[in-house]
């Protein structure tokens, strides 16, 4: 049986990946990878946490459905926004997208 600091260490080096490919990425694709990979790291938290908890309840699984459900409307959105910014600036360059600014 693999405890759960293994499981615990491996979200959270998925989850420093993914902080990082935010940070220091240019690309808006690529920050939405990053962002991507921290909510799979939290998936892994909550199921690993509901495995070696309380398994009566479904809470871990449930949550991390719901997290599944929310990272999928965050990239068909996120994809969008990054299409029509691209068809207006032909750029995805997130510091050279400054449409809100005079």
């Amino acid at each position: 049986m693999i405890p759960l600091s293994w499981y615990l260490i491996l979200a959270a080096a998925l989850f420093g990946i993914g902080l990082f490919g935010v940070l220091v990425r240019r690309n808006a694709v690529a920050i939405l990878l990053g962002v991507e990979l921290m909510l799979n790291a939290v998936n892994i938290n909550l199921v690993a946490f509901w495995r070696y908890g309380d398994m009566a309840t479904m809470a871990g699984q449930v949550f991390a459905i719901i997290v599944f459900a929310v990272a999928a409307a965050e990239v068909s959105v996120g994809l969008a926004l990054v299409i029509s910014v691209y068809r207006r600036r032909n750029t995805v360059i997130a510091d050279e997208l400054d449409m809100l600014k005079w």
